[in-house]
């Protein structure tokens, strides 16, 4: 007999494993997920698999989560977490801007409608031909992350043109999940180090050229930053970087862009960055560092990507074999590291279930694999699933909305997943799969 307590706890228990899904993910059946209305079986059906799934309604919460946290800031998104004409479009709707690295993904938004003014443009090594887009298109800044670039975007801009620019600065602080995605220490490629005077010597070069106007100091720290402090030390030393140029060139800089990097949580139970508190700290800090300083406080930009659009993604794949050798069990789907590199390359851990039908309430620990010829072809790790999984199952893999198709390559040429959007019980294209035409017509060598 079911008691009410053992009736508490499983709803409990069932809420917790939906923590990390979308808000709209609900169970129509017993192992039927809907996420958007839609259940995740049909749309498995409908468009095949692999398929990434995106919550409209996730996303533009998201978004305007971000503009109430930070009413007096310029709220960026990071196209490069993951674009498409439709993330375009709900971007330039929720009032944010767009944060590009390069002119595919600045001539895809302006061709979309997106106002250039409302674009920056960075990079660590920006070619002839991404400046040449920016300028023509007319982006709103472009963040300098190298000497070399002063002078060729000053000849670029020409004697009679104008430009606003940004610095990016490397404030020497280390911060993000693994050692591949911190950016804010020297020893890696983006920006100009305060410690060395890099950063101010561009500056003053910057100020040299008539045509750059130079409107802010950029930072980025690294990805999946889950604490509050490491920006709150980076607004102390940007603003007394602001406070140093200000003595030395009377230069007041009305804008501070502190990047992105904010942290989500990938499974159950994982801490995920507090954007409330975030917004509050980055505030009274900022207010105070530039009160001590005698200046002006400058405007906030930040720059969300991954905090955005990964908790609005699902991927689905289906299961091609069960396998167990040893002591291991290995679950191989119809993907893998073609559309998900990420934990190749961190080791990120998913948390994939099971969905579209009921399974055996005895668990067992598999590893998720695709089906990709390399060993390190790993999706998920010691995750436990129902005992009796087997071929033709699905499984659906929360938080794929970040880092998947924007890093999903052509390896073993097995084409590209689509792009589905679901909201209010209905479900669109939005990216349509990679074909054997798609990958046969850019192979032009006979």
């Amino acid at each position: 007999m079911t008691t009410v307590h053992d009736t508490t706890v499983t709803a409990v228990t069932a809420a917790a494993a939906l923590s990390v899904w979308p808000a709209s993910t609900a169970e129509l059946r017993p192992g039927d997920l809907a996420v958007g209305g839609v259940s995740l079986a049909e749309v498995a059906d409908r468009f095949g698999t692999p398929v990434y799934v995106l919550d409209e309604a996730e996303v533009r919460d998201r978004c305007r989560t971000y503009r109430d946290a930070f009413p007096d800031a310029e709220v960026l998104y990071a196209a490069k977490a993951f674009l498409c004409r439709a993330m375009i479009h709900w971007m330039d709707e929720e009032g944010l801007g767009l944060d590009v690295c390069s002119a595919g993904e600045l001539e895809l938004a302006v061709t979309t409608g997106f106002p250039p003014e409302r674009i920056v443009l960075h990079g660590n090594a920006k070619s002839p031909h991404d400046l040449e887009t920016a300028l023509r298109l007319g982006v709103g800044r472009i963040v300098i992350d190298s000497p070399s670039e002063i002078a060729r975007l000053a000849a670029a801009v020409g004697p009679d043109g104008h430009q606003k620019v940004m610095v990016r600065v490397v404030p020497g602080i280390s911060a993000g999940g693994h050692e591949k995605i911190r950016t804010g220490t020297e020893d890696q490629k983006f920006g100009l180090s305060i410690s060395d005077g890099y950063a101010q010597h561009a500056i003053a070069r910057i100020l040299d050229q008539p045509q750059l106007e130079l409107v802010g100091l950029h930072c980025h720290l690294g990805s999946q930053i889950t604490s509050v402090k490491p920006y709150l030390a980076a607004v102390r030393r940007m603003v007394g970087l602001m406070s140093r140029l200000h003595e030395q060139h009377g230069l007041v800089l009305p804008e501070l862009d502190l990047g992105g990097g904010h942290g989500i949580a990938y499974r159950p139970g994982e801490q995920a960055l507090d954007l409330t508190t975030l917004a509050r700290k980055v505030r009274a800090e900022l207010a105070e560092a530039c009160a001590t300083a005698g200046l002006a406080v400058p405007r906030l930009v930040i720059e969300p990507g991954r905090a955005i659009a990964g908790p609005a993604g699902v991927a689905v794949y289906r299961v091609l074999s069960v396998k167990r050798t040893g002591e291991h069990t290995f679950v191989a789907v119809d993907g893998g590291m073609s559309d998900n590199p990420r934990p190749a390359l961190y080791g990120v851990r998913y948390a994939p279930r099971l969905v579209g039908r009921h399974g055996s309430a005895s668990r067992v620990p598999v590893t998720v694999v695709g089906r990709h010829c390399e060993a390190g072809d790993v999706l998920a790790t010691d995750v436990d699933l129902p005992d009796d999984v087997r071929a033709g199952d699905l499984l659906a893999v929360p938080v794929a909305g970040a880092y998947h198709l924007s890093m999903a390559s052509g390896y073993n040429l097995v084409g590209r997943p689509p792009v589905v959007a679901v909201r209010d019980g209905g479900a669109r294209l939005l990216v349509r799969r990679e074909s054997l035409d798609d990958i046969r017509s850019r192979d032009v060598g006979l």
